[in-house]
């Protein structure tokens, strides 16, 4: 922790909130019901790394400063990603998943916080070996438009392919996954094959509304950031947002249990956390 803060955490908790609190009211981006040890923790970081020593001193640029702002928003946003994260879940969902898609002519997805798209990729890839991508929209989004430019772009270090490539074989990749990239000076791009099926766009899970009705909805390892409060208006978001026995998948380390929409999931999947609406 911050030294100033060592035998003073009632001072950061007020000012933490008040930070947040003119962060809403100035941009509208919302982290007041984000993890306090998350937001704590990336707060005390961009401290260090811009020689402030209270988070009032932050406070006093973040609201005068638009572009410091954007600087912090960076800190704040959840980029952890990678392709074919936790290779189980794709297997599956390959089992669960593609046999319900495959008796719709035509299918939208929803993939909520996409960060810097790996993982978008990495399903897109798994349903055109599938033979779903051409049926299939998928709407990609994020509140943070830096990482959206890099998804959008699709160009990433060569250095993490190999780890990326066990991956894919452990997702049950079909071919090799340098079939969908093209290497350039030490970057890969990958295939607009497979990009022309996304739209990327900007949405905040925490203050906008229903994105668009869907017949699937991935989000994974987003809501682990969020306090309960937030969890469950999420999450309603979710349901509002997916057709009757819509898909939704969530992280491992996520669940429904507990939450005011626990009764309206069927689990496909208990351990992958793969669940499906109910028909009321």
């Amino acid at each position: 922790m911050n030294n100033y803060y060592d035998s003073n955490t009632e001072l950061l908790a007020i000012e933490l909130k008040l930070l947040f609190e003119g962060i809403y009211l100035k941009y509208g981006y919302d982290f007041r019901n984000y993890s306090k040890a998350h937001v704590r923790r990336r707060v005390l970081n961009f401290l260090g790394l811009n020689s402030l020593k209270t988070v009032t001193d932050l406070q006093n640029r973040i609201l005068r400063e638009p572009d410091f702002f954007r600087e912090l928003l960076d800190e704040l946003s959840i980029n952890v990603t990678e392709m074919f994260r936790d290779p189980e879940f794709y297997l599956s969902f390959r089992e669960n998943i593609v046999p319900k898609l495959k008796t719709y002519t035509f299918f939208k997805i929803w993939h909520a916080g996409c960060a810097t798209g790996e993982e978008v990729y990495s399903l897109a890839i798994l349903l055109q070996e599938e033979g779903l991508l051409d049926r299939c929209q998928i709407y990609a989004t994020d509140f943070n438009r830096k990482v959206l430019k890099i998804a959008k772009e699709g160009v990433y270090q060569k250095s993490d392919m190999q780890q990326y490539e066990n991956n894919y074989l452990k997702a049950g990749g079909r071919k090799k996954l340098d079939d969908y990239y093209k290497s350039m000076y030490g970057s890969v791009m990958f295939d607009k094959m497979l990009s022309n099926r996304i739209v990327f766009s900007d949405h905040n899970l925490v203050t906008d509304s229903v994105f668009a009705e869907v017949n699937l909805i991935l989000c994974r390892n987003v809501l682990i950031y969020f306090e309960k409060q937030l969890q469950d208006k999420v999450l309603n978001l979710f349901h509002e947002s997916l057709t009757p026995s819509g898909v939704l998948c969530l992280g491992t380390k996520e669940s429904l249990r507990f939450t005011s929409v626990e009764d309206k999931f069927d689990i496909i999947d208990q351990r992958l956390k793969i669940f499906k609406k109910k028909i009321i």
